[in-house]
């Protein structure tokens, strides 16, 4: 089968949905209605795809677990081409699914997300002998945030059954190429489409990745493990979203420097004690960022004294739940200092502190090699353990931000876009 470029439309809004696939549609062979769209506007979205390209393949992603003849013919008289079910649905409910498709001239797609890797081979032999006309090697979302690639089971995959093989989650103009190679005919691709600011020209790349078998480069789309780097592209708002609104260090505000990355190492002081934060200079690892608990109030634990030593170690920045002083000497450095407090008196000292354990600071826990990000908001504090999966929520919040902006330049506003009056809760 000669490889064909999916378009995949995991909107709530059909109209986004329609503007999208409408830039992206020359580019594109199949347009696919995805999960969330036909949850929130129904087979009206398959019925408005079809009316609008009528010479595209159109394809109901139904994720199909039961009822298999009712939403097979459903989502067939709706238009669409191809219907899309759950590999992990009953060998019943595959049957009546294909079944009704043979009845109806749709194609299914047996999607086989969610199955285990050792059984997955198994599980396309099965679909196969149950009359799927495709199967389809799915990484979910929540999977792609862990940075997880299906190409290794991909390529079992084809090699075990005789029909055609679809490959999608996480696809972008690079890792398009490695899905090719791994034998899929059928590229689906939503967000690195979707997600862009012109859809027309990244679906216009994909398609020249895939007739040339070349890799483009990406800046966006992308999930990885290498979280710093990532954290240097996003705001502490993108990773605040991507945390579910939450990982904000509060009271806490911006005093000098520009953007701070790094993993902590912490102080427990008693207020004015300011030995241990001085020797966790020392502690600490070159990139590294010190936060310190001296129970936000003062005197000052930090000076431009501490901050000439940090830079000798070349710190990334310090964090203080307390107070700091020196701070117009401080802005010459260009350090990064995010603070409680400002004041001039500084305390003694006294060495009654502990490095390098649990701190709670206003309610947010900071452990020793959190990552701490810091920019003119504020700061945020990810778990080290749930950094690469946090890392690859926040890019995708800015990814979905560029294309909302986009749109809104293009003579519209954030309400209309976002569709806020029908989003809210009732």
């Amino acid at each position: 089968m000669k490889p064909v470029l999916q378009l995949a439309l995991d909107f709530v809004d059909l109209d986004r949905a329609l503007k999208s696939a409408l830039e992206a549609s020359a580019s594109v062979d199949w347009i696919e209605a995805g999960t969330p769209l036909i949850k929130s506007e129904g087979l009206n979205s398959v019925r408005k795809l079809r009316g609008n390209f009528p010479k595209h393949v159109i394809a109901a992603d139904m994720k199909t677990m039961d009822a298999g003849r009712v939403e097979v013919e459903m989502a067939a008289k709706a238009g669409a081409s191809i219907v899309e079910v759950c590999g992990a649905a009953s060998e019943e409910t595959i049957r009546e699914c294909v079944q009704a498709g043979r009845n109806y001239g749709v194609k299914i797609l047996a999607d086989l997300i969610g199955i285990k890797e050792g059984e997955i081979v198994e599980k396309a032999k099965k679909m196969q002998s149950l009359g799927a006309d495709f199967i389809g090697v799915h990484t979910a979302i929540d999977e792609q945030m862990q940075a997880k690639f299906p190409f290794g089971k991909l390529k079992k995959v084809v090699d075990s059954v005789s029909i055609p093989v679809a490959a999608a989650g996480g696809l972008n103009s690079e890792t398009i190429v490695d899905a090719l190679d791994a034998g899929a005919s059928i590229l689906i691709v939503g967000g690195a489409i979707t997600k862009a600011e012109n859809a027309g020209k990244a679906a216009m790349e994909m398609k020249k990745a895939i007739v040339s078998r070349k890799k483009i480069a990406s800046k966006l789309f992308k999930r990885t493990t290498n979280v710093e780097e990532v954290f240097r592209k996003v705001s502490t708002a993108n990773l605040s979203d991507a945390m579910h609104r939450t990982g904000d260090l509060k009271k806490i505000r911006h005093i000098a420097g520009k953007k701070m990355v790094g993993q902590a190492t912490t102080v427990r002081t008693f207020p004015g004690d300011w030995a241990k934060t001085v020797e966790a200079i020392d502690v600490a690892e070159k990139g590294g960022v010190i936060v310190i608990d001296s129970g936000g109030v003062g005197p000052a634990v930090w000076g431009e004294l501490a901050t000439e030593s940090a830079l000798q170690k070349k710190l990334s920045g310090v964090v203080v739940w307390g107070a700091v002083r020196d701070v117009e000497d401080i802005k010459k450095t260009n350090f990064s200092v995010y603070s409680r407090r400002v004041m001039p008196n500084a305390g003694e000292p006294r060495g009654l502190g502990e490095i390098n354990v649990v701190l709670n600071i206003n309610g947010t826990l900071i452990k020793p090699g959190d990552w701490t990000i810091g920019d003119s908001d504020g700061v945020v504090v990810v778990p080290n353990e749930k950094a690469v999966e946090i890392a690859n929520r926040a890019m995708d919040v800015l990814e979905r931000e560029n294309r909302i902006r986009k749109e809104i330049k293009q003579g519209s506003t954030l309400s209309k876009v976002t569709h806020l009056l029908k989003w809210e809760k009732k």
